[in-house]
C-alpha cells in the first residue's frame, strides 16, 4: 500500500526545475494578494528576513504521503536575494482519506530562521524553529508587534482532505536543482547572503514582492 500510494504522489510530482519554482512562487504570491482582507499585511512583508514559498501535494487512503517544492530568498543589503531550490517529503498514518495541493507562504522573521535554511541540509518547521499562523487582512497594518514567531505561516489550499496525520515537516536543500539552474554548484548560504546576483529570469517574483 505504501509503495502504490508514493507512486502516485511522484507520477503527478510537483517537482520541477528551479524557473519552474520561480514562475510557481511569482503566482502564488500574487493570488495572496488579489483579496485584500485576506493578504499578508505589507508591514509583515516589510519586516521579513526572508520568505519561502512551497506547493505541496498531500494524499493518501490510511497511509499518507506529501511531497513538495518550492524556494526561498533572503532580504540582503541590496535587496532580495537569488532563490535557492527547496524540497520537501513526508508519510504517515492515521484515518484521513482525499488529496489535497496547498500553497505556503512562510515569512522568515529574524535572521536565525535565515541562517536555519543558509545552513543547508534538513530544517523542522516547527521543531528547528518556533511557527505560528501569520495576521492577515489590512485591519492589522500598524497595529502589530514583530515578530511573534521566528516563521509566519500561510497557506491556501485547493481539494478536500480529512483526518488526522502524524507526519512531520521537513525541509531540505535541492542541490541538484541549484546546480542545474545556475550552471555550477551553489550553496545556500551563496545564494541567500547576496553573493549570486538574483537572475533576470526571476524578476516577476521580485516585482510581486
Amino acid at each position: 500500500m505504501r509503495k502504490i500510494l508514493f507512486g502516485l504522489l511522484f507520477s503527478c510530482s510537483v517537482y520541477g526545475g528551479l524557473q519552474t519554482d520561480i514562475n510557481r512562487a511569482s503566482r502564488i504570491l500574487y493570488d495572496f494578494k488579489r483579496i485584500p482582507e485576506q493578504s499578508i499585511p505589507r508591514e509583515v512583508l516589510n519586516n521579513a528576513q526572508g520568505l519561502v514559498v512551497m506547493t505541496v501535494l498531500k494524499g493518501g487512503f490510511i497511509f499518507s504521503g506529501r511531497i513538495g517544492s518550492g524556494l526561498v530568498i533572503a532580504r540582503t543589503s541590496e535587496g532580495w536575494s537569488a532563490p535557492s531550490a527547496i524540497g520537501m517529503g513526508g508519510a504517515g498514518f492515521g484515518f484521513q482519506i482525499g488529496g489535497e495541493i496547498t500553497d505556503f507562504i512562510l515569512v522568515l522573521n529574524t535572521q536565525a530562521a535565515v541562517d536555519a535554511f543558509s545552513r543547508g541540509g534538513n530544517v523542522t518547521i516547527g521543531g528547528n524553529l518556533s511557527v505560528a499562523a501569520g495576521p492577515i487582512g489590512r485591519s492589522v497594518e500598524g497595529s502589530l508587534v514583530l515578530p511573534l514567531a521566528a516563521v509566519y505561516s500561510y497557506s491556501r489550499s485547493k481539494g478536500a482532505f480529512a483526518g488526522i496525520s502524524l507526519e512531520g515537516t521537513v525541509i531540505l536543500e535541492r542541490s541538484k536543482a541549484n546546480t542545474q539552474f545556475y550552471g555550477r554548484y551553489v550553496t545556500p548560504r551563496e545564494l541567500l547572503s547576496g553573493e549570486i546576483p538574483p537572475p533576470k529570469s526571476a524578476e516577476e517574483l521580485y516585482k510581486q514582492l
